[in-house]
């Protein structure tokens, strides 16, 4: 037999934290499970399946019936984002639902398993799959990005199997592949498999704040390569592109102060950097024993140009190109030797916006501000994400919402234990309000 609950939100929210407090201590055992397990994804490989087994196996605990499903048919499916050479075989997508009685609107939870590696450096709880809990926090790679909020998302459904409630409409939350280095391919399949959601939440770590948009993004390795390496220990001249490849950052740096100078009309509007250009990466010889002493005949620069929402991502790319091009033109060690363009993303991301009015942003907001308390932040992204794909690909109206955190990408990632429940609360309350009957 089915439970009824109160609809109010602050009595949804109260019942939601009494849905979510027996799981408290599980979760955070699942949460430094899935830290512990290594889930990197480099293109076109990734080894995400070891983590979705744990999460399955979870849920599985709990009496739902999580489903593990093949993603390489999405390499085949002609879809416009589907990356070319990124290998999926043997990497499953992980889905799980409790329907709905079919008279609410159905929710849907994505969140991505697969972590970046770990950087360089030293870590404060070695190795950097710990998973160690120290004053409130758990550390290790993917604790931030993501895995905090995969944890968030998978207690919903367990709260309400566990409680004996069945929504209004359908409630689903997935584990995706392939969303680092701009892949979107795990979240490509799982939208070709469903796309009947009538609204979607990632859990990336948000702070608990609200994304109603995200920007796009796309990463190109700008390259050069000078000189003959026969010359080096010879009365020729030793041509290399070190030394000039500072004016190519000048030239980066032009574009900088010019995307930070736009103006956006739409969810960006007031942000002081709304589209930022950043270096990633500076590269020539290393600073390593193991590199003989010798002038460099090669350097690049990894360069990451971020898009509004609202605007024309190719024409913008065409843009930084043809300045490119004049750059070279005006630059005599550029003319001789022009840079070769790489991108690293094959396509480059797009951005998302839901209109602040939107009801289903609207029940976000009620739901976090029961919550919490307090009235929640409602803001924009400062990343690229998946959202785009689901948003504007497949008409699913797309939020951000999950724990507190730091250090993604870098040395000491942590999530904030207390925000990853407080988290799986508010998201428990949105799934009772927005699908309720």
């Amino acid at each position: 037999m089915s439970t009824v609950l109160a609809v109010t939100p602050s009595s949804t929210a109260k019942d939601a934290a009494r849905m979510v407090k027996p799981l408290r201590r599980n979760l955070v055992t699942l949460l430094r499970e899935l830290v512990r397990t290594n889930t990197v994804a480099v293109p076109p490989e990734g080894t995400e399946t070891p983590g979705q087994i744990v999460l399955r196996d979870f849920l599985r605990t709990y009496g739902l019936r999580p489903e593990l499903y093949e993603t390489a048919f999405v390499a085949e499916s002609g879809h416009r984002y589907a990356k070319p050479g990124r290998n999926y075989k043997g990497r499953k997508n992980l889905a799980a639902r409790i329907p709905g009685s079919g008279r609410g609107k159905s929710l849907l939870f994505n969140g991505h398993m697969d972590t970046v590696p770990a950087s360089r450096g030293t870590w404060k709880f070695p190795p950097a799959w710990s998973g160690a809990l120290h004053q409130g926090r758990v550390y290790g790679l993917g604790s931030f990005d993501m895995k905090g909020g995969l944890v968030a998302q998978a207690a919903v459904l367990c709260a309400l199997k566990l409680a004996g409630v069945r929504p209004g409409g359908d409630v689903a939350c997935e584990s995706v592949v392939d969303e680092e280095w701009g892949g979107g391919g795990g979240t490509l399949a799982a939208r070709l498999r469903d796309a009947s959601f009538d609204g979607c939440v990632i859990s990336e770590g948000t702070q608990l704040e609200i994304y109603r948009a995200t920007r796009g993004g796309f990463v190109v390795d700008l390259c050069v390569q000078a000189g003959d390496a026969a010359a080096y220990f010879s009365k020729e001249e030793v041509v290399s592109p070190a030394l000039p490849l500072a004016r190519l950052l000048q030239w980066v740096d032009t574009w900088v102060e010019k995307r930070r100078g736009l103006k956006s009309t739409h969810a960006y509007a007031g942000v002081p950097d709304p589209a930022p250009v950043q270096v990633l990466a500076v590269e020539s010889n290393r600073l390593e024993m193991q590199v003989p002493l010798s002038v460099p005949l090669y350097a690049g620069v990894r360069v990451y140009f971020q898009f509004l929402p609202e605007e024309n991502v190719d024409k913008v790319i065409k843009d930084i190109r043809r300045s490119l091009r004049d750059f070279e033109r005006q630059d005599a060690f550029f003319h001789r030797y022009p840079v070769e363009w790489r991108p690293v993303l094959e396509a480059p991301l797009l951005g998302h916006e839901v209109a602040k009015d939107h009801a289903f942003a609207q029940s976000m907001v009620s739901s976090a501000e029961a919550t919490l308390g307090r009235e929640p932040v409602l803001t924009v992204a400062p990343y690229p994400c998946d959202a785009f794909l689901v948003h504007r690909e497949f008409g699913i109206p797309t939020l951000l919402f999950g724990p507190c955190g730091g250090g993604a990408h870098n040395v000491d990632e942590y999530v904030d234990v207390e925000s990853v429940i407080t988290s799986a609360e508010a998201l428990t309350t949105l799934a009772l309000e927005w699908c309720q009957g």
